[in-house]
């Protein structure tokens, strides 16, 4: 049997919660010059996405204020609403999670805004950054 070794995670994209794209994305496309990615809207957020270097940056604007990102502004203010680290195997990850006692929000994988499998790990279990894991 020929041992495949894993990749170490990435970073996939930094989240930032905005409270309105029409305001903030010229900054990072035209000041910045990072250039547009398109991204579908997810989890009550419009998303504008920026490349950066093999990242990606997304900037998240509420739908409505109950909406996860609505809260988050409401309560916090706009700036980094989480860190998403690309891994090779999202349920072995998920798996390990498990084991080492780390708190889960999605406890099975459901499909995030790049149509990709994401999972989100409770920020009580990451010194308080909320984590998504995404399948590369």
């Amino acid at each position: 049997m020929t041992h495949v070794p894993r990749r170490a995670p990435r970073i996939a994209h930094i989240g930032i919660a905005v409270r309105a794209l029409d305001d903030i994305l010229p900054f990072y496309r035209d000041v910045l010059g990072l250039p547009e990615v398109p991204l579908a809207d997810s989890d009550g957020a419009r998303i504008a996405g920026l490349a950066a270097g093999a990242s990606l940056v997304e900037l998240l604007e509420a739908e409505a204020p109950d909406s996860p990102i609505g809260k988050f502004v409401t309560n916090r203010g706009p700036g980094i609403h989480h860190i998403c680290f690309a891994v090779d195997d999202l349920d072995d990850t998920l798996a390990r999670c498990r084991s080492a006692g780390v708190r889960l929000i999605d406890d099975t994988p459901r499909l995030g805004a790049e149509g990709k499998r994401i999972a989100f790990l409770h920020p009580s279990a990451t010194a308080g950054v909320l984590i998504e894991l995404s399948e590369s």
